[in-house]
């Protein structure tokens, strides 16, 4: 129903992400008093200023992004490994980074419990990615974001790809940045809203 009544009439229309979204269960990804949540075609909150991105978004960043299965991609924020499950179907590989040690411990339970062994989440600053595994063919941030830290960009392969959520206030952008002779351009893919991930924060010049 999710699929059909949310992600479908959204113009998600690639075979790999329906079928993605088709088979892995979202409910078993998400905290326990949050079950009956899990399929609102909103964001679910994950606590600490986090959610996971609702369907419709999810689903129409994957398709933009079109990830070919001889592709790396890193999973920043993955909560408790619902991106990352559906990342680990798509590519080669997942590298998901999560900062909070049981968060990790949770996700990596969550995707052994699913047999999903194309993938690894491992801990460290949402801010600094995880370079010792990249560098990437794709990366994706689940949540929004006001700048983009540079360190994730160098992590991002030349003729990579970024997925980002610009927040501007109330509203949100989601845009695919294309790495070309290290530098990045940004095309707007669609609108969507979700809370800024903490550490994507714009920082404020100060000013007397």
């Amino acid at each position: 129903m999710m699929v059909d009544t949310q992600v479908r009439p959204s113009d998600v229309t690639k075979f790999p992400v329906i079928d993605a979204m088709l088979s892995v269960p979202r409910e078993d990804y998400v905290p326990d008093d949050k079950r009956d949540t899990a399929y609102i075609d909103d964001n679910v909150d994950l606590g600490g200023g986090r959610v996971m991105l609702e369907p419709r978004t999810m689903g129409k960043m994957l398709d933009t992004l079109d990830i070919q299965p001889n592709e790396v991609v890193m999973d920043l924020g993955c909560g408790l490994g619902y991106s990352t499950a559906l990342l680990a179907r798509l590519a080669e590989f997942v590298v998901a980074v999560e900062e909070d040690e049981d968060r990790v411990a949770e996700a990596q339970a969550n995707l052994s419990s699913h047999d999903v062994d194309n993938a690894a989440v491992v801990q460290g600053s949402l801010t600094a990615g995880a370079p010792k595994q990249g560098p990437y063919d794709v990366i994706v941030l689940q949540g929004a974001a006001e700048h983009v830290p540079e360190p994730l960009i160098d992590q991002l392969k030349d003729g990579g790809r970024m997925a980002v959520l610009f927040s501007d206030g109330a509203l949100g952008t989601m845009r695919i940045g294309y790495k070309l002779d290290g530098a990045i351009t940004w095309r707007m893919a669609f609108n969507a809203g979700a809370p800024v991930v903490p550490g994507f924060e714009r920082h404020q010049a100060f000013t007397l």
